[in-house]
């Protein structure tokens, strides 16, 4: 079976984390926190880096620190993870939705300016699947309203937008280290942002709310989000080699470009010339003619020995939303689309010419049936 991704553990990463069990500093105090906070947010072209334990909180901490009340409202894609509305809505805003560019698969800017309303407090672009969003449009109406762009650069480690790397594109931006991300830390994410008063906001939400002249009296509620110095020590081992990372990655897209582009049954992704596309993961969409969905793909690529992911689920098709009664009536039919008929192959670091060969060659076996 060829996986869509597996660990890769090299021996500075076993240097770090020894280093940390051997000097006893395993939990969220040590060298690496800090070194890890500084250097990313230096790479990303921001001033100060705020790490936490997952990139769902670190969505939740950006949004924390805007202040919403009641009823006020974020623009998003619907084709996203739920931890964008998730944050949101936990905070008491209500998730406003666009559907996606049918090239780029991110949010459709064009969309944006028609759902503001008086009550809407920010932007939350999401950079999918390694693509960035087309940011100057969402630039000029943050500026022309007074709104807060939340940038959500978690599928776009080191990919750039008109030279400009994901990342420095918001206010605050958001990223996720998981397992199968181009950085990882097992489980973390972090907050970037150029103002040290939000970088402090975020520090205190991450660290409940401690005073720091004060430590257990609390004038706010915060939460325990913070990362381990363990977990900050293979992030950092493998920042020292991102660009290898990213490399790799782009090498793995041009090779399946250039083995499936022969197939008009398959939508394959794409660079715009003002992007760097990092390809976190290889999606590819079956067209309106072929005669099964993503699902029926993937069950036979998978009897074939090949694992594969299905894309995201618009937020306005979530069963939890519209118990909610949020989304009624709501449809975007491009995010349908590629929810329907879009997956992504094996992707991981660890992919080999050789296994991506074997894709490829299932892929065509499937398709010379048809």
């Amino acid at each position: 079976m060829i996986p869509v991704s597996e660990p890769r553990i090299t021996e500075r990463e076993r240097e770090y984390v020894l280093d940390c069990l051997q000097t006893g500093w395993i939990s969220s105090a040590g060298r690496y926190i800090e070194a890890f906070e500084t250097q990313w947010a230096a790479y990303c072209g921001m001033k100060h880096g705020v790490a936490v334990c997952n990139g769902t909180v670190a969505l939740s901490a950006a949004v924390v620190c805007l202040g919403l009340e009641p009823g006020d409202e974020v623009i998003m894609p619907t084709f996203t993870i739920i931890s964008c509305a998730l944050a949101v809505v936990e905070n008491g805003g209500i998730p406003v939705l666009v559907d996606s560019d049918p090239e780029t698969w991110t949010m459709d800017v064009n969309q944006v300016e028609a759902k503001i309303t008086p009550r809407t407090r920010a932007i939350m672009p999401v950079h999918i699947y390694g693509h960035p969003v087309d940011m100057q449009p969402i630039w000029e109406i943050a500026r022309a309203h007074n709104l807060v762009i939340i940038e959500d650069a978690a599928e776009a480690h080191g990919a750039e937008y008109k030279g400009q790397r994901c990342g420095s594109l918001g206010d605050v931006s958001c990223f996720s280290f998981y397992a199968n991300k181009i950085i990882s830390t097992g489980e973390g994410g972090m907050v970037l942002t150029q103002e040290e008063d939000m970088a402090e906001r975020l520090r205190s939400e991450r660290n409940l709310a401690f005073q720091r002249d004060r430590r257990f009296y609390h004038t706010a509620l915060g939460h325990n989000y913070r990362m381990t110095n363990i977990q900050a020590a293979i992030g950092l081992a493998q920042f020292e080699r991102i660009e290898e990372h990213i490399e790799h990655k782009r090498w793995m897209a041009e090779a399946y470009n250039e083995r499936l582009r022969e197939f008009p049954q398959l939508q394959l992704p794409i660079e715009k010339e003002w992007a760097k596309n990092v390809y976190w993961m290889y999606g590819v969409v079956l067209a309106d003619d072929v005669p099964f969905n993503a699902a029926e793909f993937a069950r036979r690529l998978y009897q074939k020995g090949v694992e594969t992911r299905p894309f995201f689920l618009g937020m306005h098709e979530q069963p939890v939303f519209r118990e909610r009664e949020l989304f009624i009536g709501e449809c975007y039919p491009v995010s349908e689309n590629l929810s329907r008929m879009g997956l992504y192959l094996p992707s991981g670091l660890t992919l080999t010419e050789s296994q991506l060969g074997k894709v490829c060659q299932q892929v065509h076996s499937i398709f010379k049936t048809i």
